[in-house]
């Protein structure tokens, strides 16, 4: 091989070495980018699956009430007719 085929132009050699650092330098950035990423990911679906947890919560205690509330006027009824029925026998 003659000399000139073995020398690399200075200006190659430099251009490949700022393309290195720049891939190097950007590295943390990168992988910083990627771990806010995955942490603002990972918040959202927490506060989409509580928002979903407190509704269905609501749900429930709302049926809860109800029922209670069912049983409250169902009980007064009934004593209301066994009231009633014991006034009317002694009549």
């Amino acid at each position: 091989m003659s000399d000139s085929a073995a020398t690399v132009n200075a200006q190659v050699t430099d251009s490949i070495t700022q393309v290195n650092t720049k891939v190097v330098g950007d590295t943390p950035a990168m992988a910083m980018s990627n771990l806010l990423m995955s942490t603002s990911h990972a918040l959202g679906a927490t506060a989409h699956n509580v928002t979903t947890s407190q509704q269905q919560w609501q749900i429930t205690m709302q049926a809860a009430t109800v029922q209670g509330v069912n049983s409250l006027v169902s009980v007064s009824s009934a004593a209301l007719g066994l009231a009633s029925e014991t006034v009317l026998e002694k009549n």
